[in-house]
């Protein structure tokens, strides 16, 4: 699969995920828009981006930043004020999280998958993030 049909893919089964827990889920026309979907929690609306993570030693990682290109010159960009929540799928482990903006850092984050060595206050449990969890 390329990556957009990943995407896609990861789209595809948090929208699922969303719905079957009650949530009704709106998408935006086009690919201008910095989010992915609207999810109205019956109190208020949430832009959410999707993202597929990965494992990477004890972590589950993901993007949190945008590559944009414009005239031939690349730029990162994060989406700090565009949205409210990354909903990310990590297919290995096959687990769904929900991570609101301000605990993600500006290019990637870190779920970590099991008890640090030392405990510190940056650290970002995966437990702590899944969708059963976490879901507003």
């Amino acid at each position: 699969m390329n990556t957009k049909q990943v995407g896609d893919e990861t789209e595809a089964r948090i929208i699922t995920a969303l719905i079957a827990e009650g949530y009704s889920v709106s998408l935006p026309f086009g690919d201008n828009d910095k989010y992915d979907l609207v999810l109205d929690t019956g109190k208020r609306f949430l832009r959410v981006q999707c993202k597929t993570g990965w494992v990477e030693g004890n972590v589950v990682r993901f993007k949190t930043a945008s590559k944009t290109t414009t005239d031939g010159d690349m730029t990162m960009e994060d989406y700090d004020g565009e949205i409210d929540a990354f909903a990310v799928r990590c297919k290995e482990n096959n687990e769904l999280y929900w991570v609101p903006i301000e605990d993600c850092g500006k290019k990637s984050t870190y779920l970590r998958l099991t008890e640090p060595k030392i405990d510190h206050p940056n650290v970002n449990h995966a437990e702590t993030y899944r969708f059963e969890v976490r879901l507003p």
